[in-house]
C-alpha cells in the first residue's frame, strides 16, 4: 500500500479543495495519504488584508517528510505563469534531499489554478514538474484517459500535465466537479503508479 502526500499552497481555497480531491483519488486506490501545507511567507497583516484563507486545517509539512512517501503530488496557485514563490521557497530548501538522493525513483505529479483559461497553468506545471525530475522522480500527468479536460461545452481546466482549476479573476469560481474529477483521477494515477514500482 503506497504513501502518498498531497503538498499544497493555497491562498483562497481553490487548490485546499482541488487538494482533498487528489487525496481522495489516491485513497481509492488504497493508499495511505496524508495532506500537508507550505508555510505562509507573506507577513500576517498582509495576508490578511489581501484576505488569504488562512484557516486551513492541513497541517505545515517540514522538508524531511518529503523522504517518507512513495509519492507526492505537489499543487499551487499559479504567479505569472509559474509557482507561487511560497511553494519555491520551500522546495528550494530541499537541497539535502537532492544530494543524498532521497527522491530518486519516487513518484511525484503536478496540480494548478489560474484566474483564466490561459493564465500559465501548463507553464506552472511545468515548473513544479522541472523540480519533480531535478529530484529524481517518476512523472505522473492527467492523460487523455481522463476525457473531462476535452470538454468543451463549459469552461473546465485540466491539460495532460496535470489536473487545474479555473478561479476567476475575483476568486469567485470554485472547481468545478469535472474539474474535481480531474483531480481525483490523477490522485489515483498515481497512487496505482507507484504500487506498481514499488512492487
Amino acid at each position: 500500500m503506497p504513501k502518498v502526500l498531497v503538498l499544497y499552497y493555497s491562498s483562497y481555497g481553490h487548490i485546499e479543495t482541488m487538494a482533498q480531491a487528489v487525496a481522495d483519488g489516491a485513497r481509492s486506490a488504497g493508499a495511505t495519504v496524508d495532506i500537508k501545507r507550505v508555510p505562509e511567507t507573506a507577513p500576517e497583516a498582509v495576508a490578511k488584508a489581501a484576505h488569504f484563507k488562512l484557516d486551513q486545517a492541513a497541517p505545515v509539512a517540514t522538508i524531511e517528510d518529503l523522504a517518507g512517501y512513495d509519492a507526492v503530488i505537489i499543487g499551487t496557485g499559479t504567479r505569472f505563469g509559474r509557482m507561487s514563490s511560497q511553494m519555491a521557497s520551500f522546495l528550494d530548501q530541499a537541497g539535502g534531499l537532492w544530494q543524498r538522493g532521497a527522491l530518486n525513483g519516487k513518484v511525484g505529479a503536478a496540480f494548478t489554478s489560474t484566474a483564466t483559461q490561459h493564465g500559465g497553468q501548463e507553464t506552472t506545471l511545468f515548473s513544479i514538474i522541472t523540480n519533480l525530475l531535478h529530484f529524481g522522480m517518476v512523472v505522473v500527468g492527467l492523460p487523455y484517459s481522463f476525457a473531462g479536460q476535452m470538454k468543451l461545452d463549459a469552461v473546465t481546466g485540466g491539460a495532460p500535465y496535470g489536473a487545474t482549476t479555473i478561479s476567476g479573476g475575483d476568486g469567485s469560481r470554485q472547481p468545478s466537479e469535472n474539474e474535481l474529477a480531474g483531480a481525483r483521477f490523477q490522485g489515483e494515477l498515481v497512487a496505482r503508479t507507484a504500487q506498481k514500482l514499488s512492487g
